[in-house]
């Protein structure tokens, strides 16, 4: 059995489990609290990965891996089920990957400047940088929706969980406004019962 350290809220862990739900291998992972943070290291964490991030997954030879992309594709090719496309098709669902992980990295760096660094030391221009990334990813996504709206694969879970943390920790944002392909999809692809049963908590 894999274990998996693990947040409820952290979009990159919803992902592997949305992985996991698809590739029919979620009843094998067990998973372990994880306390991540920028400033304040769990070592529990990081006696098996030295950044002490979550996901850290360790397999039944003891190994870990991480980050969210390793373990998703050990799972993947564990189970046989595709999610990683091979050939032509391979390319755009990881270009996909990357820019959905993007979306997440910079919500992540907003999200630690508006509630991790004291209110005194909050630095705007760096908050709008971050929401600016996301911003331009999401005008081009709505360009792309029909190149892959029926698809499932790494890429378009990788999408849907961004846009799922987008919602719980950006509200205000309001990122449906002038993207309605990318909405509609998503409310599509959020109906998916892996996506339904790992909705964030906290």
């Amino acid at each position: 059995m894999m274990k998996l350290y693990s947040s409820t809220t952290s979009p990159f862990v919803r992902k592997v489990l949305v992985v996991a739900h698809e590739a029919g291998c979620l009843d094998a992972i067990e998973p372990l609290a994880g306390k991540a943070s920028p400033i304040q290291a769990d070592m529990a964490i990081v006696a098996t990965n030295p950044l002490g991030q979550v996901p850290t997954a360790i397999v039944d030879d003891g190994q870990a891996l991480f980050d969210s992309r390793v373990i998703c594709e050990y799972l993947d090719a564990q189970q046989g089920t595709g999610l990683f496309p091979a050939g032509a098709g391979r390319w755009p669902a990881l270009t996909l990957q990357s820019l959905a992980d993007g979306i997440l990295d910079a919500a992540l760096l907003a999200r630690y400047e508006q509630v991790t660094r004291p209110e005194t030391l909050r630095w705007e221009p760096w908050l709008e940088g971050q929401m600016g990334k996301i911003s331009r990813a999401l005008a081009q996504l709505e360009l792309q929706v029909p190149a892959f709206a029926v698809q499932l694969h790494i890429g378009t879970i990788s999408l849907a969980c961004a846009l799922g943390y987008l919602d719980f920790r950006f509200s205000e944002f309001a990122w449906r406004e002038g993207h309605p392909r990318l909405a509609d999809w998503y409310q599509t692809f959020s109906a998916r019962p892996s996506m339904a049963q790992t909705v964030p908590q906290g």
